[in-house]
C-alpha cells in the first residue's frame, strides 16, 4: 500500500464532473477518481474548514462511529474493477480491526475529518495512476499506457482507460502544482 495526500478537488470543463486528485506522498504520481457533486463538496467543506450550521451526512457517519467506540485507523483505496474504484475503511474497534467496503469518495469525506491516512493498493495506481508533464499538466504519454506488473495491458484494458484519460485531458490543471495553504 502507498500512502496518498488529498491534492485537490478539480472540475472538468467540458461536463462539471468532478474529480479528486490523490497524490503519492512520497513521489509525483497522482490518482485521479471521479466523485460526484455532494461527495465533492463534502471533502472540500472539511478542507477547507468551513463551518456549517448543522452536521453533514459524513459528519453524523463519523459521530457514529465515535459514539460506538470505534475509531477510523485509515481508508484504503483498494481495488478497480470495470472502470469503477472500490475502497474500505479501516476501523479500529475493541483492541482489533474491521474493514468496511465503502465508495471512494464517502471514505475520502471521512479521511478528512477523522485526519486518518489515505492509502492505494500498488495494483490500482498500476492501473491507473499518472505523471503529469509539470510544464503542461498533462498526462506523460508513455504513462497513458499503464504497464501492470511489467507487461502492457490488453487492447481491452486501453479502450477502457481511453475514455479515463480523455477526461484527465479535459480538466484545467494548469496550476496544479500549486498546492494551497
Amino acid at each position: 500500500m502507498i500512502e496518498m495526500l488529498i491534492d485537490s478537488i478539480r472540475v472538468s470543463l467540458m461536463n462539471y464532473q468532478r474529480v479528486v486528485i490523490l497524490k503519492e506522498k512520497d513521489s509525483d504520481r497522482y490518482l485521479p477518481i471521479w466523485i460526484g457533486p455532494a461527495e465533492a463538496d463534502a471533502i472540500a467543506v472539511k478542507l477547507q474548514d468551513v463551518t456549517v450550521p448543522r452536521p453533514l451526512t459524513h459528519d453524523l457517519l463519523r459521530s457514529v462511529i465515535d459514539v460506538l467506540g470505534a475509531t477510523i485507523s485509515s481508508i484504503v483505496v483498494s481495488e478497480l474493477k470495470n472502470d469503477t474504484f472500490y475502497a474500505k475503511i479501516v476501523l479500529s474497534v475493541d483492541g482489533g480491526q474491521m474493514e468496511v467496503d465503502s465508495r471512494p469518495s464517502d471514505a475520502l469525506a471521512l479521511a478528512v475529518r477523522a485526519n486518518a491516512p489515505i492509502f492505494a493498493e500498488e495494483v490500482v495506481l498500476d492501473r491507473a495512476g499518472i505523471m503529469l508533464d509539470k510544464e503542461t499538466g498533462k498526462p506523460i504519454p508513455e504513462m497513458e499506457a499503464g504497464e501492470v506488473g511489467g507487461k502492457k495491458p490488453s487492447e481491452e484494458e486501453l479502450k477502457k482507460m481511453s475514455a479515463f484519460y480523455d477526461f484527465i485531458n479535459t480538466l484545467d490543471l494548469e496550476d496544479f502544482d500549486k498546492r494551497k495553504s
